[in-house]
């Protein structure tokens, strides 16, 4: 008898993606055999192998549904989002350190603090650096944008903050946002949506808010938000609980439309909340996309299993929404550098989008009261104007240096 176990394979009714193992089956009859103590033991020890391979094939026939039965996403450990907040942190001790308000103003919030106190409330009431300070420090300016080919200020701008509110709200969120989603996703994917959504905010804000500097993570906070929502899309049929999705998906909605919509006050960019969010929500759909339910990777089955009816690692649904997502993304973005690296501004082309931004009532304006202003010495001259209200003012110079003439161009457009 040839000793050989024959491999044989089942394929079950109504069971998707089920790992079988290689199992023995029953020998083909034969002959009966010419009777020989020899040839009867060899039969024996022939049956006894036989016997012990199928009890062992039904042990990991078991071991394999266990293996399909209790198979999690992985489980990521974050620590690129307590960097992010670190980074963050420090950069603002960086650029209060270089601000050094008692050297160049005439009076600090918390003096006591040395060079790491706050300029006036007049000045900056989020209690922080100067202006001055976080153009040097990289923040976004149009204007070195277009015409000094600093298109970098799009990314260092938002590891900026103007003060210790400032900071202190979005690391917050970044913490409460970004520690969930590294965890499920891991620190590439969720660092990409993070610097993307970044820079898209900043290019939209680029496009619509030509004067002024402005700093902060708010896009890319806006962009993880974003990316939560579609990810709650795209993966929607894998979850079996849709009572408790749908209550997490109208909590998400309802969160994200109270922070766009406290955007709309003055003094707050929300061109950069709106393409932090829009980036982010492309995003989500490459690359936080989870594979169906009962898709079973080659390299979690263990060797001599096989898998029987394998479905597709994504839905239709899941691949179109990819596809149209990222080609949405890129032309989005490269359209939009485009316009902005030839100084379009897109206020001219859309005369109510400036209301996305802010929407005056009786209670405020939506002014700019940034103070920012044109130069020109003549000798020990200087004459300001204000790009806000367009006033002028001739001051002699003795000395000033920059954070001094930023205070006397605050002075004039206030």
């Amino acid at each position: 008898m040839d000793s050989r176990i024959e491999i044989k394979v089942t394929n079950p009714k109504k069971v998707d993606n089920v790992v079988h193992p290689k199992a023995a089956a029953s020998p083909a009859p034969s002959q009966p055999p010419v009777s020989s103590p020899s040839h009867d033991g060899q039969e024996r020890r022939l049956l006894e192998e036989e016997e012990g391979g199928q009890s062992h094939s039904r042990r990991r026939g078991q071991q394999g549904r266990r293996l399909m039965n209790v198979m999690p996403y992985k489980n990521w450990v974050p620590w690129l989002i307590p960097a992010f907040v670190l980074a963050n942190v420090l950069l603002f001790l960086i650029s209060m350190f270089i601000n050094n308000c008692p050297k160049n103003s005439g009076s600090c919030v918390a003096r006591f603090l040395g060079r790491f106190s706050f300029q006036p409330m007049k000045e900056n009431p989020l209690l922080g650096p100067s202006a001055a300070t976080l153009e040097k420090m990289g923040a976004l300016d149009v204007t070195k944008i277009v015409h000094k080919h600093q298109a970098w200020r799009m990314i260092t701008c938002i590891w900026l903050h103007a003060g210790v509110f400032h900071i202190l709200a979005n690391m917050v969120s970044l913490v409460l946002i970004g520690i969930r989603l590294e965890q499920e996703f891991g620190f590439v994917r969720i660092g990409l949506v993070y610097l993307i959504s970044g820079f898209g905010g900043s290019l939209m804000s680029s496009l619509f808010i030509q004067y002024g500097i402005s700093v902060g993570a708010s896009g890319a906070l806006f962009g993880l938000l974003g990316s939560m929502l579609s990810e709650l899309i795209t993966n929607w049929t894998i979850y079996a609980n849709k009572a408790c999705k749908l209550a997490a998906l109208l909590t998400l909605i309802f969160i994200i439309v109270i922070n766009l919509a406290m955007g709309l006050l003055p003094h707050v960019d929300n061109f950069a909340h709106i393409g932090g969010f829009l980036s982010g929500f492309l995003l989500g759909f490459v690359f936080l996309i989870r594979p169906q339910f009962g898709y079973v990777s080659k390299k979690h089955v263990p060797p001599g299993y096989i898998v029987a009816s394998s479905k597709p690692k994504h839905k239709p649904y899941q691949y179109v929404l990819w596809l149209v997502s990222l080609i949405l993304l890129i032309a989005g973005l490269t359209v939009g550098m485009i316009m902005l690296l030839r100084g379009v501004n897109l206020n001219d082309r859309c005369s109510w989008c400036h209301y996305l931004s802010c929407v005056p009532t009786k209670s405020w304006s939506c002014k700019s009261q940034q103070a920012y202003c044109e130069s020109i010495e003549y000798g020990n001259q200087l004459n300001l104007t204000c790009i806000g209200n367009g006033k002028t003012g001739n001051y002699s110079l003795s000395g000033e240096n920059s954070s001094q003439i930023q205070q006397l161009c605050y002075k004039l457009c206030s």
